[in-house]
């Protein structure tokens, strides 16, 4: 037999009274004040830690050890390569006076070094001066990417020592030769990473500021240069290492004035002291650029350009 129990009006009438005259132990008291929460307070700034910075020091020191140990067992004393002890010794011998003169093709390390960031500097500075802007507008405009995407496509793969005929043909002279190499090989990286950051934009921030009808001049300013800022910075880091790069190659084949010409000088001179002398040189300069570079893009307060 199957019974059906069936509750009229009146027992929920009953339970509803029920329920109010029979206190809830789990219901807080209105008249006993509810503690509150304290706020959360923010984390402590994070404080270097000098263990860490310690430790990369001892780990750079043994790779540089381990470097010097593995050439001095692989060289001898009056072997053709030269043993990193003579190589101290050339070291030492040519920054004792590293800006002498005795004439223009005789010049100290020091002079050698300052003429080569010099050219590197005046094609680096023209090429950010062309290659920023463009960047800008072939990422803004659809139509002008469009049409510099295959003329950079092509000319960006071609080596910068095939434009150094061009531009002896076209200057005469060596020395603005050589800074049309590296005006043409730092173009490059600059144009295309302000470009894919003025992409990479978001679309709602350029909507918002056409309903706000602002200026193409305060879209720039205001909107796409703090996106654009690490994208460009990243472009400028990369050119500057290619133009150093290319520079000493550059003055090989011009000669000249230059730390390209001095290493190509001492090997004709054969002394290999000097030259590795040089490679230690033109390392430590464009690692001297990478960290000045770096420390330009931290000084900003965006955080995406922090490292």
């Amino acid at each position: 037999m199957v019974s059906a129990v069936f509750h009229g009006p009146w027992h929920d009438t009953a339970s509803s009274e029920h329920s109010r005259s029979t206190p809830n132990p789990a219901a807080p008291d209105p008249s006993v004040p509810v503690p509150r929460a304290a706020p959360r307070s923010a984390p402590p700034p994070r404080r270097p830690n000098p263990n860490g910075a310690l430790a990369r020091i001892v780990a750079s020191c043994a790779g540089i050890a381990l470097l010097v140990g593995v050439w001095a067992l692989l060289t001898q004393p009056g072997g053709s390569f030269p043993t990193p002890a003579a190589t101290f010794d050339a070291a030492v011998e040519l920054f004792s006076d590293p800006f002498y003169r005795n004439g223009p093709n005789d010049q100290g390390i020091g002079w050698n070094v300052l003429m080569s960031l010099q050219r590197v500097a005046l094609g680096f500075g023209l090429a950010a001066l062309v290659g920023i802007p463009l960047g800008f507008l072939i990422g803004r405009f659809r139509f002008l990417g469009s049409m510099f995407s295959p003329i950079i496509s092509l000319l960006r793969p071609v080596s910068p020592l095939a434009w150094l005929p061009l531009g002896l043909l076209a200057f005469k002279a060596a020395n603005p030769a050589a800074i049309w190499t590296i005006f043409i090989c730092s173009i490059w990286p600059m144009i295309i990473n302000t470009a894919v950051g003025v992409q990479r934009v978001p679309q709602d921030y350029l909507n918002v500021a056409r309903v706000l009808d602002l200026s193409e001049w305060k879209i720039i300013t205001r909107i796409l240069m703090p996106a654009v800022l690490p994208y460009m910075l990243t472009g400028v880091r990369l050119a500057v290492g290619t133009a150093w790069l290319v520079i000493v190659a550059a003055e090989m084949l011009t000669g000249g004035v230059g730390i390209g010409f001095w290493v190509w000088d001492e090997w004709n001179n054969l002394n290999v002291n000097h030259i590795i002398v040089a490679i230690v040189v033109i390392g430590t300069v464009g690692l001297l650029l990478e960290l000045a570079l770096i420390k330009i893009a931290t000084a900003f307060t965006y955080d995406e350009v922090k490292p």
